[in-house]
């Protein structure tokens, strides 16, 4: 059989994440402001919309992040940030038209709870003036819980927050030294029972490995005391080193950096504490749900969706992404808002949709990325009948399925012909699985624009 020190040097590559088909290096200044304001015009009258709020702010750097955000001690930016995002709600609501429903909101970051917490409150509430939120929409909201005092959580409570996300990382005290995060597990803790109190029905815990001075036996530790908080999900992500687009991470010396036989290690103690000692069930490429949560079930049904939050049960047909670098999903393509604060924010301000770049779908980018969100989702794809339902030979996708036979000899999927699927020891790999779809990989610049596959 096939070692794994074989397997990595084979298959780890640079590849996308696959949060997106095209993925977002391929996004131009073609699609524009008055682009976006038509496709918004033109989402049918009873379709449901996903909101996310990007808020780029932190109180501290952690030198690991791969986020567009920025360290802000003072209140003044914050609150004319906030006056932008609720201009842009304004322009976006006239766009549509109508009270749109909305049965999901998403804050992310950066941190949100930066914010002041009266901006938080006229937010949330300017949302429910614009939109028709429904009475069992999903309210979710990223945490640092070494930012989450009492005040604050009230906060939370009055905004109608019923998931959270804490970030966790690791809770080994040398690692939190080395990416500058100092979080214990006291207040992590202490974080969880307030959310709890406050009526939060699902709690998910973020965890990295492939940090400096991890090992499988610091991670091992680490996942056993996120069981003791009881999330009902846990994301685990490989930490991503891009020096080269996030400059702060020049700050963790590469030597330090465990190398990709320890990162498997890693990731497969990680999974075997979360599987085999709290019950949870693998999600995707590296998400963990416990059986009765609705990602779980999702899964086993088949409908689990993947979008720029990474694994959800979101099924709107478009997302709205409001704020700096947001992005948003529409049924025509996607679309970017400016990165930079001061231009997104002039933007708004002028009346004008911040977009910035995106890129219109073509047919054959939906069936590649319906494709693509199967594997990802699901670990497996029967292509020619995916060719049927969006009209296409199959031949279309079976001519970028040849190395499949090489994936099926090295263990990590089977593939007869038709349906591929994704082994157990494929797992890892399933990023590089996916990419054999992907027409676009090819056009990327030269020069690393992903992070490592392992």
């Amino acid at each position: 059989m096939i070692t794994d020190t074989e397997l990595i040097a084979r298959y780890d590559g640079r590849v996308p994440r696959y949060t997106s088909y095209p993925t977002a290096p391929h996004f131009h200044p073609g699609i524009d402001a008055e682009a976006y304001g038509r496709w918004l015009e033109a989402l049918p009258e009873a379709a449901a919309l996903s909101l996310y709020l990007h808020v780029p702010f932190c109180d501290r750097l952690c030198l690991y992040c791969g986020c567009h955000t920025t360290v802000a001690r003072h209140e003044r930016p914050k609150r004319a940030y906030a006056a932008a995002l609720a201009s842009e709600i304004e322009l976006v609501a006239a766009r549509l038209r109508r009270q749109a429903r909305v049965v999901h909101v998403h804050w992310g970051g950066g941190t949100p709870t930066a914010l002041p917490d009266d901006c938080l409150r006229e937010l949330m509430a300017l949302i429910r003036s614009r939109f028709a939120l429904a009475d069992d929409a999903e309210i979710a909201l990223e945490i640092d819980p070494a930012a989450l005092p009492p005040a604050k959580l009230e906060t939370l409570g009055r905004m109608g927050v019923n998931r959270a996300s804490l970030g966790v990382q690791d809770f080994d005290e040398a690692v939190q030294r080395a990416i500058g995060r100092m979080q214990s597990f006291a207040e992590t803790r202490a974080a969880a029972e307030g959310l709890w109190r406050l009526g939060v029905t699902s709690l998910n815990l973020d965890l990295i490995y492939g940090l400096p001075g991890q090992s499988a036996e610091t991670v091992t530790r680490t996942a056993r005391l996120a069981l003791e908080l009881a999330p009902a999900r846990a994301a685990v992500f490989g930490y991503a080193h891009v020096p080269w687009m996030k400059k702060h991470q020049r700050l963790i010396p590469e030597a330090a950096l465990p190398g990709a036989l320890d990162r498997l290690a890693q990731e497969a103690a990680i999974r075997a504490v979360l599987v085999e000692e709290g019950g949870m069930e693998p999600v995707g490429l590296d998400h963990y749900a416990r059986r009765e949560d609705a990602m779980a079930r999702a899964a086993q049904a088949g409908a689990l969706q993947r979008g720029f939050q990474g694994y959800t049960t979101d099924a709107a047909p478009a997302l709205i992404g409001l704020g700096a670098s947001a992005i948003g999903a529409l049924p025509q393509g996607y679309v970017q808002n400016a990165t930079a604060i001061p231009a997104y924010e002039a933007a708004v301000h002028a009346g004008r949709l911040a977009v910035a770049r995106g890129i219109a779908l073509t047919a054959e980018d939906r069936l590649r990325r319906a494709v693509i969100e199967r594997i990802m989702c699901d670990l497996t794809v029967d292509l020619p009948d995916m060719a049927r339902r969006f009209a296409a030979s199959p031949a279309v996708l079976l001519a970028d399925a040849a190395p499949l036979s090489a994936f099926a000899a090295d263990g990590l999927v089977s593939w007869d012909g038709a349906r591929l699927a994704v082994t157990r020891r494929g797992r890892p790999f399933l990023r590089n699985v996916a990419a054999l779809f992907d027409q676009y990989l090819q056009q990327t610049a030269s020069g690393p624009r992903h992070a490592r596959a392992v």
